[in-house]
């Protein structure tokens, strides 16, 4: 059986745009586009993880607001559950450490980009809300 792994998601508003971050060519699921954010250690909460997480990908700190959603999606590798969050940067712009690059769209231009599969339930919902 496939390992599950739990992650969480941060949709970082800025605005009325949303970040975007496209997954580096050494990562898995190269070059797809991806909410940043990351796997959740033992004994974390999801807010504790996502800010962690989003503080040593982009070097800046969140303002972590309401669950969007949770979706499952079985990949190659592995299980991955997804949740994720309505957020909002504190001080400073992300600065890209993993991510090959980040776009700000609006909820209606998400469907533009190639979304890794687990991101898409979340696009959808967003592109769905406005």
């Amino acid at each position: 059986m496939k390992k599950l792994i739990e992650v969480v998601g941060a949709v970082i508003y800025n605005h009325d745009k949303i970040l975007c971050a496209q997954r580096s060519e050494q990562m898995s699921l190269p070059l797809l586009w991806e909410f940043p954010g990351g796997k959740i250690e033992p004994g974390e909460s999801d807010v504790e993880a996502l800010k962690r997480e989003i503080r040593e990908e982009m070097k800046c700190d969140l303002e972590v607001g309401e669950k969007i959603t949770t979706t499952t999606h079985e990949y190659d590798f592995a299980i991955i559950q997804l949740t994720t969050y309505q957020c909002r940067l504190q001080a400073q712009m992300p600065t890209l450490t993993e991510h090959s690059q980040i776009q700000w769209l609006s909820a209606e231009d998400l469907h533009q980009l190639e979304w890794a599969p687990a991101d898409i339930p979340t696009v959808d919902l967003l592109v769905e809300k406005g």
